[in-house]
This record gives structure tokens, sequence and C-alpha cells, in this order.
């Protein structure tokens, strides 16, 4: 938890962006200027700059100076996935659940907005997991394949919402390729039903191919994890 005169600090460089006086892309003032201005001391400045750094709201530049980043959603929800990748296992399912009334929707979206390229991402993923040599070949192609399907829909948050929560559902993939025989087949027989149904512009059938694929995982899990 951050100390009380940092914490004055960061709410001080927030409130600047937010009344747009320091804006995406532009430099901060000289640590000097900026404390006086802003009415904290040098030290809690320095510690809201590097507070600030790791939530992706400004980034260093070495030898030029701090930066306000773009604001992005891949910017701001960048350690979500690092967060939930220290979870305990005993929040892995709760994590599963955040995942299963998201990724429906946004397989949905992604029937509805998908355009060529963006289909040709999810398509180039799918042949890459049915050609996986390896249980570690198929799970890296497993996660960019839903990375591209996310990205298809259009939701830039959404999307990088979906990252961080996927990531961590990386070790059930793990898991179930490890221990379930026809764990590989199963995979790639849903992947397949998502991207013929994003494909065919379907949005029911996207939305209920996508929840199936994330419920069987949340089933499984659910068999799975108190042993």
């Amino acid at each position: 938890m951050a100390a009380p005169l940092t914490e004055a600090a960061i709410e001080r460089v927030r409130e600047l962006i937010v009344r747009g006086d320091l804006g995406p892309g532009q430099r901060l003032p000289a640590e000097s200027a900026l404390s006086e201005q802003l009415g904290v001391s040098r030290s809690g400045l320095r510690e809201a700059v590097r507070a600030l750094v790791t939530a992706g709201v400004l980034e260093v530049r070495r030898g030029d100076g701090t930066y306000v980043t773009s604001l992005t959603p891949d910017r701001l929800f960048t350690g979500l996935a690092d967060a939930v990748d220290l979870m305990a296992d005993e929040h892995l399912l709760a994590v599963v659940e955040c995942r299963r009334l998201l990724e429906p929707q946004a397989t949905a979206l992604a029937a509805a907005r998908a355009d060529r390229s963006g289909l040709e991402a999810v398509a180039h993923h799918l042949r890459r997991m049915e050609g996986a040599e390896d249980e570690e070949e198929l799970l890296v192609h497993d996660e960019r394949f839903h990375a591209a399907v996310a990205a298809a829909s259009g939701n830039g948050a959404l999307a990088a919402i979906l990252r961080g929560v996927s990531g961590a559902t990386v070790r059930a993939r793990v898991w179930r390729a490890l221990t379930v025989a026809d764990s590989r087949q199963r995979t790639i027989a849903e992947h397949t039903a998502i991207y013929e149904a994003v494909r065919d512009g379907d949005r029911e059938r996207a939305h209920a191919a996508a929840l199936l694929h994330v419920a069987n995982v949340e089933a499984w899990l659910r068999t799975t994890l108190p042993r």
C-alpha cells in the first residue's frame, strides 16, 4: 500500500491527466517544477511516477524524460494478466467464470464485425493448432486464437481484459492437456466451431460455440481443483 504522501502525488498527477493538462504522448515537466506545481515533495512525486509507470499510465524514456502513454486499453490493462497469474489456484474458478461471461460476447461481436484480415488471423492460429507437434505449441496458438477472436470484435477494451483473464487459464489448459486423453481433438473441434461461426457471421452460433468451450474448461476445473 502506497504511503499517504505518495497517494496524494498519484492523485494530483491523475487529475492533470483527467483535466487534459497532460495528454497522451505529452512529456511531464521537470521534477522540481512539477513537485512545486502539485504541492508535493520530490520524493513523493518520484514514488508516484514509479507507480504510474507500473500501471501503464506513464513511461520513462531514458535520457529524454517521462511521458504520458497513449492511455489505450492495451497499455492500461497491461498489468492485469500479471496480477491474475499471481492468484492462488483456489481463485482460478472465479477467473474462468469471468471469462465465461465475457468471451461469448466478444465472439458474437467478432462474428458481426470481423474483417478479412481478422478472420485470416483466427484461421492462421487454428491451422497452427491442428499442425502442432506438441502440447506446448498447441497451447500457444490456443491462446493466440482467442486473442485474435477478441481483437476481431473491434472492442479494444474488451480484448485487453480478455487477454488478462485468459492468461491465467493457460494453467487449466495445460492440466487438461496432460490429464484428458481426447483433449487435443476436443479442443481443436471446439475452436473449429468458433472459427466457422465467426467466419459465417452468425452471432448466435458464435456466442454458443464460445460459451460451450469455456464452460467445458470450467466444468473440468470444478472436478479437478479439489484434488
